[in-house]
């Protein structure tokens, strides 16, 4: 987890949405962990490729070629999505969670901390042992723009940073 400084800013993909009497709080980048399936595809078929190049070989040249140009564009699909995961960030201001996603095309889902009614957190086996967890957010209203995040990394500071923005205790005094 990023906490975000008073002098600090957030990368300039995410800055252009915050608002001038915003403060950022909170900045994450998604856990690693999204890219466990791409990298496992692109594993699984340079093996398949290489396997099938052994069989084809015997036969035909032609074939082999079309084989790893299968797996280059396997390989190509996985750096378009190491990239957008580059880019999605996970924000919380002092007034509204922001998530923002895409590559080409931008998606910004934003919720009020003020209109979030219920907020709880989801682990999964893997996600315990890989360090990541998924935000579900409900509000009053009855289509939310952001209602879940997925692989969130450190999910119980994360869960507490925002829990104590959201319910602020009412009895501390200037000294706490």
């Amino acid at each position: 987890m990023r906490l975000v400084t008073p002098g600090d800013s957030a990368p300039a993909s995410v800055n252009k949405y915050l608002l001038p009497h915003e403060t950022q709080v909170i900045t994450v980048r998604r856990h690693p962990a999204v890219l466990m399936v791409p990298v496992g595809l692109v594993l699984g078929g340079l093996i398949v490729a290489g396997v099938l190049s052994q069989i084809a070989a015997a036969d035909a040249g032609g074939v082999i070629s079309w084989i790893w140009w299968g797996w280059l564009l396997l390989l190509a699909w996985f750096v378009w999505r190491v990239a957008e995961w580059s880019v999605d960030y996970f924000v919380i201001t002092n007034q509204r969670m922001l998530l923002t996603t895409g590559l080409i095309t931008r998606n910004v889902a934003m919720m009020p901390l003020a209109k979030v009614t219920d907020m709880s957190f989801k682990r999964s086996i893997a996600g315990r042992m890989l360090g990541y967890g998924e935000f579900v957010l409900e509000s009053a209203g009855q289509d939310q723009a952001l209602s879940t995040v997925a692989y969130l990394p450190y999910p119980e500071q994360l869960y507490l940073e925002v829990c104590e923005m959201i319910f602020p205790n009412k009895n501390a005094t200037a000294d706490d």
